[in-house]
């Protein structure tokens, strides 16, 4: 068999052989068959390229910086707290007749500031950086707001102290005891002036921080520190001074007790992730100085109310609510840098907050767009399309 003949069969073996179109028309051009045409699915919007991010630090590293801050801080928060709360059991006492009462306030808050004020200069490394503070008095700071406060407090509550010292010293035929009680009452009403925002300004220099748990509980803690201030003079107060003197003192400090406490849960049921360091039962520092300071203001009320007028048993109740404010102080203290060193109580509140102001954008927008001649959302179209 031939060449040309083995072709032959091998072609009708296999089928016939396509041929290409001719029909060309007139021109006689060859034409491809056509291809079938290509359908792209269209993008839907769950097509997630990247997952969601979770939260995370660089390299393990604490987002928000931790306040450079040591035991100095809560020392003076505690000692400017039963400061400022003797000096209104002081001017209770002097509307009241209690003169022994009034003395031993006024000594207490003059020891307290004393100590506060160390603290706070201790903290700062010398005087004359407070002092500089003094010059220029800025509104939106709360630490030059504070400093004014101290200074102000400071100088009413020395006042007052050197006129109990005076009645002492001052001879009774002395001309100068016709302008002691003028001064005397004066130096009271500026000190207790001073007492309350004295009291709840160091709840605000914690939470006017980036620090997540001290800002996330500014609404809560000013009262929290307040009612815990109140119960510490009240309990100072019930230390230093006989039973039958100090009933106004013992109802200040069952007040300021209750109102921490109350305060205190508030504080813990709104403070949502950022409140994680505070609960009583979590491990750590910070949980057991609170769950100390909530044990001692409990045994503080009960000792106070069962047997208050009884001298061994209000001494007692007055450590007992002096060592709950001291405790609160510094449990607050630890919490605060305890969530500082954790970045997920920085960026998931973020990111909460984000998402809530982009839903209540998307709402305001939403009731915008039901309105007649309201303004629409941005759109993506370009000029020539809205055109």
């Amino acid at each position: 068999m031939s060449d040309a003949e083995e072709l032959r069969a091998d072609d009708s073996t296999n089928g016939p052989v396509p041929q290409p179109d001719t029909d060309a028309g007139e021109s006689g051009a060859v034409t491809a068959p056509a291809a079938a045409p290509v359908r792209r699915r269209r993008r839907r919007r769950d097509d997630i390229m990247v997952p969601d991010a979770a939260f995370d630090s660089y390299y393990g590293r604490s987002v928000v910086k931790p306040a450079p801050w040591d035991y100095k801080i809560p020392t003076y928060l505690y000692s400017g707290g039963l400061a400022a709360g003797s000096a209104l059991v002081a001017v209770g006492a002097e509307m009241t007749g209690r003169t022994l009462l009034q003395r031993n306030a006024r000594l207490t808050a003059l020891g307290a500031l004393g100590v506060s004020t160390v603290a706070l200069v201790a903290d700062l490394g010398r005087p004359s950086r407070f002092v500089n503070m003094l010059r220029v008095m800025k509104l939106t700071s709360p630490m030059s707001i504070g400093s004014w406060i101290l200074a102000g407090f400071g100088a009413f509550t020395g006042v007052a102290a050197a006129s109990e010292v005076a009645k002492f010293v001052i001879k009774p035929d002395s001309a100068i005891n016709r302008y002691l009680p003028i001064v005397d009452r004066g130096a009271s009403i500026g000190a207790g002036f001073f007492s309350a925002p004295l009291a709840a300004y160091t709840a605000v220099l914690l939470s006017n921080t980036a620090t997540p748990t001290w800002h996330g509980i500014y609404r809560e803690l000013p009262f929290a520190f307040v009612g815990s201030g109140m119960a510490a003079a009240g309990g100072a107060a019930m230390v230093t001074t006989t039973t039958r003197q100090t009933a106004p003192a013992r109802r200040m400090a069952l007040g300021g007790a209750a109102l921490e406490l109350t305060a205190f849960r508030l504080l813990e049921h709104n403070a949502g992730l950022v409140g994680e360091p505070l609960p009583q039962l979590r491990q750590g520092k910070a949980g057991q100085l609170l769950g100390a300071s909530t044990a001692l203001s409990l045994t503080g009320i009960g000792l106070t109310v069962l047997a208050g007028r009884w001298r061994p048993a209000a001494v007692l109740a007055g450590l007992a609510f002096n060592g709950a404010s001291a405790t609160l102080r510094f449990g607050v203290f630890h919490a605060g840098i305890e969530s500082a060193k954790d970045p997920k109580y920085t960026v998931v509140p973020q990111k909460e907050r984000i998402a809530a102001r982009e839903a209540q954008a998307a709402l305001s927008w939403s009731s915008n767009a039901s309105t007649p001649g309201a303004l629409r959302p941005p759109t993506s179209q370009s000029p020539q399309e809205l055109a």
